[in-house]
């Protein structure tokens, strides 16, 4: 059984250790008491991949920041069940909060009876409709209208014909079938563009190219492939570089090394990144900034994280940070000191006001 807030068993404890040996509080305050206290549970839907890293590498940082211990664990796939196993062993250990993906239904239930139990929960990336906790991720369906929009326009424009094959590589996960509804939301735009899929082309990198490999294949005259998750720019750059002889508009998601030398090197066209710094680190300090300040956060609500809208000659930021160049993205991909730096007015003002930014949930699918 999970217990109600685990602090009030480490402050007997040290209760009866200061009786004992006559120690006293007096060296320290207790705000330097509850930085040394806190420790996050972390759970990724998949360990290993570049872009979840990324994320963790945000939540890492938000930790070094605000001086607490963090706990990183996830399977090695996205597994929901896997998952809430490891969300409630989290919650057993005794962690201070929990900042989660949620990448299936069935783990909603099981979450919202550890928010019962007075554990305080954040969700990122994958959101679970119906978990009683804050969400922080991407405006999904918005972010899919844009990377439909800016696909259809290399492609022609509303007068364009032909085919355009659509990769869902984790279908069922609410935030890609968000994104899969804005792209084709934007491609229907032109009456002569016919959708091949969406087609389910795997989460693992290996499979993932093996299947628009075998989608391109089937459909050499496509007019372009577009993916809704983080292997699968990288993997149509490879696949557009071994055909030689297409000239397919490769689109999708994430800032991964991989996906930008994709970019780079012109096998792959447009990437959309949503911010994955903002996303490791801004659930860990609400989680932070909820315990120390007794802030409620057991209720939907939804933080944005942002969209970055990248191809190899312009970076656009969201929340007015500084402009990039291409090459500068390259080397913050490369470097967690150079990121950090680069997000600090974003940490410094919208985390820092997270609770001025927290929306209703409704907003994340708008």
């Amino acid at each position: 059984m999970i217990k109600k807030y685990s602090r009030r068993l480490r402050v007997f404890a040290l209760a009866a250790v200061l009786i004992i040996t006559g120690s006293s509080l007096t060296a320290c305050s207790s705000e330097e008491a509850a930085k040394e206290d806190i420790t996050i549970g972390f759970v990724v839907h998949v360990i290993g991949n570049p872009f979840i890293q990324q994320i963790i590498d945000g939540a890492e940082m938000a930790a070094a920041d605000l001086g607490v211990t963090i706990k990183v664990v996830g399977p090695a796939g996205a597994e929901g069940d896997a998952q809430l196993t490891a969300v409630q062993n989290m919650a057993a250990s005794g962690v201070d909060g929990i900042a989660t993906s949620v990448p299936s239904a069935s783990m909603v239930n099981g979450l919202n009876e550890i928010i019962e139990s007075g554990m305080p929960i954040v969700q990122f990336n994958g959101l679970g409709v119906g978990v009683n906790a804050p969400y922080v991720g991407e405006k999904s369906v918005a972010s899919g209208r844009i990377l439909g929009d800016m696909v259809l326009e290399k492609i022609g424009g509303p007068s364009a014909q032909g085919k355009v094959i659509v990769g869902n590589c984790f279908p069922g996960f609410p935030v890609l079938e968000n994104r899969q509804k804005g792209v084709l939301e934007s491609l229907a735009k032109a009456a002569g563009v016919k959708i091949v899929g969406p087609s389910d082309v795997k989460v693992d990198a290996a499979a993932n190219f093996a299947a628009w490999q075998g989608l391109l294949a089937a459909n050499a005259d496509a007019l372009a492939m577009v993916g809704l998750c983080a292997p699968d720019v990288e993997s149509i750059g490879k696949v557009n570089k071994a055909a030689n002889n297409t000239k397919a508009i490769g689109g999708g998601y994430d800032l991964t090394t991989g996906n930008l030398e994709a970019l780079a090197n012109g096998t792959a066209h447009i990437s959309l990144g949503q911010t994955p710094f903002i996303q490791g680190y801004l659930p860990v300090y609400m989680l932070v900034d909820s315990i120390r300040n007794k802030i409620a956060i057991n209720k939907p609500g939804f933080v944005d994280a942002g969209t970055e809208i990248v191809t190899a000659t312009s970076v656009t930021e969201p929340f007015g940070l500084p402009a990039l160049t291409f090459a500068d993205l390259q080397a913050m991909a490369l470097s967690k000191e150079k990121t950090r730096a680069y997000y600090e007015p974003v940490v410094s003002g919208y985390i820092k006001d997270w609770q001025s930014n927290l929306k209703p949930i409704s907003e994340e699918s708008s």
